[in-house]
């Protein structure tokens, strides 16, 4: 993956809410990113309002509301959180079957249930997750972002006399819209050239009449501020059992996003984050999201690569990016409406190139990688692309380099052997893992019929006792040679091994 450093590094403690740094530190670029995600935020909440089966306006509610409260409640400055197609795809069956009222309360609870993990410390489990794991994660959402511009490329929604008349000039708008984004840099960084991309194109298809589609067919913005309530549902333990597995679900979820994003943020800029206050932010915003009338949301790592491509570092680009979203569909909406989706589909394509790591898929790369870690990335990939589930994909990533692991650690276990100047004992030397995968080789590591001196001593100074299959293992070792008539002596035992075997030799099952 490909690091891209920061001219000053925030240091952990300049991150905190408190600290001046953490907002005014970078208030130029911050403000105009955060204008770039806005405008690219309202399709994205329209259309994810569409698959959980909802108004545009319950996405749009919550794309704003988690934005501007979790730039106050995070853990990772210059993230942007807000509604997501993995959260939309989750409750499609609750909002079908039961409402969006139920939706509300899920969201809610599901907010809940992250305060508690955060509370709990989830962050930790970052560390458990291989950098495989990651570049799959990266990979495959460069892959969706650029999957979900086809249509809006291809016009592939619309009919056909209108895709006929209006596919040409669209395929020039965004080849337009890329060549500002990535050509306007040489000239000069001054401003965003994704937010001049989007602004001479609107101008252009604006002024000249051009009939494009634009955001207003997406669905209708909303023209007044939510109000705080109370989800419409009976508050029963009937109620509970209908939107807690939804809520867990989303809760889940959201956190495994944004903590990935989080952790790639932390790559690029070369500064860390608080994990556990991310995942107590996120609640935070989901609760307040929900009584909001909105959909529960979580950090979007295309918006946040557009926040950090256009400078944005501080918790102001997100709390801008809100704000903005805000005053764009309540004070600007008719002009909003009329910006040409081209426009932002060139931004986002230049997201997924950008995301993308390309170097992870190099021949040379390739070459020189294991190959069980180039096939951890492909499965993660694979999956997260086929099943549009970045849980899945990431479960079945960690699972497959436990595996891997577990097959790799389970080979390396030794045993050497010499027979002492007296010829009275032989000792053995073992050294690796012992566990339950490497316990089979160590039993059939010794030469029990080779033996001809009447005792033998087992050292396992450099060995480490994990479980009691390894007890059971060596108590096996201990029987096959007293069964010869010869007496093994185990040596070298740590203190963890030591109390283990004390506890457990004789005592545990080797069924």
């Amino acid at each position: 993956m490909s690091t891209i450093k920061t001219s000053r590094a925030l240091r952990p403690d300049d991150s905190s809410v408190t600290s001046a740094s953490a907002w005014t530190a970078n208030p130029r670029a911050d403000l105009l990113s955060g204008l770039v995600v806005a405008l690219a935020l309202i399709p994205e909440a329209i259309s994810f309002s569409i698959i959980a089966g909802v108004d545009p306006k319950v996405g749009l509610y919550a794309s704003f509301s988690i934005a501007i409260i979790i730039s106050m409640t995070g853990g990772r400055m210059g993230m942007i959180s807000a509604a997501t197609g993995a959260m939309a795809l989750v409750v499609v069956p609750l909002v079908a079957e039961y409402g969006v009222a139920y939706l509300f309360a899920a969201t809610v609870l599901a907010g809940a249930i992250q305060i508690a993990l955060g509370a709990l410390g989830v962050g930790a489990v970052m560390r458990f997750i291989p950098r495989t794991v990651m570049l799959g994660f990266v990979n495959a959402l460069a892959i969706l972002i650029f999957l979900a511009q086809v249509p809006h490329i291809l016009l592939s929604d619309e009919t056909a006399a209108v895709r006929s008349s209006q596919l040409g000039s669209n395929i020039a708008f965004i080849a337009a819209g890329l060549a500002i984004i990535y050509g306007l840099p040489r000239v000069t960084k001054a401003v965003p050239s994704p937010l001049v991309a989007i602004a001479v194109l609107a101008t252009l298809a604006i002024t000249m009449g051009w009939d494009l589609p634009t955001v207003g067919d997406m669905g209708a913005l909303p023209d007044a501020l939510p109000f705080l309530s109370l989800p419409d549902v009976p508050f029963t333990f009937e109620t509970l059992g209908i939107i807690l597995p939804f809520s867990l679900t989303l809760a889940f979820v959201g956190l495994l996003e944004s903590l990935l994003t989080a952790q790639l943020l932390d790559d690029l800029t070369d500064s860390d984050s608080d994990k556990d206050l991310e995942s107590r932010g996120q609640g935070i915003a989901n609760v307040a999201t929900g009584f909001l009338g909105g959909m529960a949301g979580c950090a979007m790592i295309g918006q946040s690569m557009i926040n950090h491509r256009s400078g944005g570092r501080t918790r102001l680009s997100t709390l801008a990016s809100g704000v903005f979203l805000l005053i764009l569909i309540l004070a600007l909406g008719d002009l909003v409406a009329r910006i040409p989706m081209a426009a932002l589909v060139a931004v986002m394509i230049m997201v997924a190139v950008g995301t993308f790591d390309w170097r992870s898929v190099s021949p040379d790369t390739l070459r020189s990688m294991p190959r069980t870690e180039s096939a951890v990335m492909v499965v993660t990939v694979a999956i997260v692309v086929l099943t549009h589930n970045l849980a899945y994909g990431v479960a079945a990533g960690v699972l497959l380099s436990a595996v891997f692991f577990v097959r790799h650690v389970s080979h390396l276990v030794n045993v050497t052997s010499v027979v002492d100047p007296d010829d009275h004992a032989r000792l053995y030397a073992v050294t690796g893992q012992l566990f339950f995968a490497s316990t089979n080789d160590l039993v059939h590591s010794f030469d029990y019929d080779a033996v001809e001196v009447p005792r033998v001593e087992i050292d396992l100074t450099d060995a480490r006792v994990w479980d009691t299959s390894a007890i059971v293992a060596l108590d096996a070792v201990v029987a096959k040679f007293a069964e010869r008539g010869i007496e093994a002596e185990l040596v070298g035992l740590n203190r963890h091994a030591a109390d283990l075997h004390g506890r457990t030799s004789g005592k545990v099952s080797t069924h």
